[in-house]
């Protein structure tokens, strides 16, 4: 089966690793993949591991970028000659239905703002075959769907590159200060401000690292209390994670993050603002959930961590999430599925 992936692009976020994962796994499935997208420094993994990668100018919210997106992959569209797309969330949709109007067009609705919903649904409705939802509770708010399926986010097997040790010494952070590891977007989804509040409430030698860059860099940076370290988009995350004590995510909302199943991977216990996606992560234990936009009760719950092992221990137990290989195995069946009935 011949599968084209569109993403607007290829970088540091949960859906980008979801792409990359499963094109690199695709052969254990009988896939033949390949990735159209707007460039990101994943595209040079992909491209060395033998998957096909087409440039795609990300469409952005005008006409004129949806119709140079839209060009582009049907070019392609033409030159893979796939069998079935899958669109990552509601743009790429819009373009792969858009250049490809004959075959299925598979979404993965990995989530929107809830002013967005209404809006999403409405374009969904005209362009997905059927849409994959990441967690349950986004297939609740895409009730007007007719056809949605749940397939849970998972993490890929990786192994750190580098121990603790030298990553905290490339860093400049001595073994002994706690250390919370943030790997997300600056972008307003994000609320760093909320973290940034709650950090000014952390006592003693403790560090923060946000992993990750955007739009609020400047403003984050100028507003930032002290032992803030503003990391940039990094491309070792799994080696952050090694060094890091807590990961802390104070969204606004959520899909299924696929840092935080990274994470429970590595075995670091997570505070978290309890949002949709977060919660289904969290719901077999790994970590704390604290109300959203709620800086007080996000201190509390780093302080109760940070400075306590035996505490990181018991937050970090959990009883598993689903795994790569159950993850690749649903969205075969559903993809063959859907060419069956086609």
């Amino acid at each position: 089966m011949r599968v084209l992936h569109v993403i607007s692009e290829m970088g540091a976020g949960g859906a980008e690793a979801l792409v990359a994962g499963m094109a690199l796994a695709g052969g254990d499935v009988g896939w033949e993949s390949a990735v159209a997208s707007g460039g990101g420094f994943r595209v040079d993994a992909l491209r060395a591991a033998g998957v096909p990668v087409f440039d795609v100018p990300v469409a952005r919210r005008s006409a004129l970028g949806v119709l140079r997106a839209t060009w582009a992959v049907r070019v392609a569209v033409r030159r893979f000659r796939p069998d079935v797309v899958v669109a990552h969330n509601v743009s790429a949709s819009l373009v792969a239905r858009l250049a490809s109007p004959r075959r299925p067009v598979v979404t993965v609705f990995h989530g929107v703002a809830e002013a967005d919903v209404p809006g999403a649904v409405r374009v969904l409705r005209r362009v997905s075959t059927v849409v994959v939802t990441v967690a349950s509770a986004a297939a609740q708010r895409l009730s007007g769907l007719d056809s949605v399926v749940v397939i849970p986010n998972a993490a890929f097997p990786s192994v750190p590159s580098a121990d603790r040790a030298t990553v905290r010494a490339r860093l400049g952070t001595p073994l002994d200060v706690p250390v919370a590891l943030c790997p997300a977007r600056l972008e307003p989804q994000k609320r760093h401000d909320v973290l940034l509040d709650a950090w000014a409430q952390i006592p003693g030698d403790a560090e923060l690292w946000l992993a990750g860059d955007g739009s609020l860099r400047s403003s984050l940076e100028s507003s930032a209390p002290g032992r803030v370290r503003f990391l940039g988009t990094r491309t070792d995350v799994r080696d952050l994670l090694e060094a890091a004590d807590v990961t802390v995510l104070t969204s606004d909302w959520e899909g299924m993050p696929i840092a935080l199943l990274e994470s429970l991977a590595a075995g670091r216990p997570i505070v978290a603002s309890d949002v949709d996606g977060v919660r289904e992560v969290l719901a077999g234990g790994g970590g704390v959930l604290v109300p959203r936009r709620n800086p007080s009760q996000t201190a509390k719950a780093l302080r109760g961590l940070l400075y306590s092992p035996t505490a990181r221990s018991v937050a970090a137990a959990h009883d598993g999430s689903a795994d790569a290989h159950t993850l690749m195995k649903s969205y075969d069946e559903l993809l063959r599925t859907v060419l069956e009935g086609r």
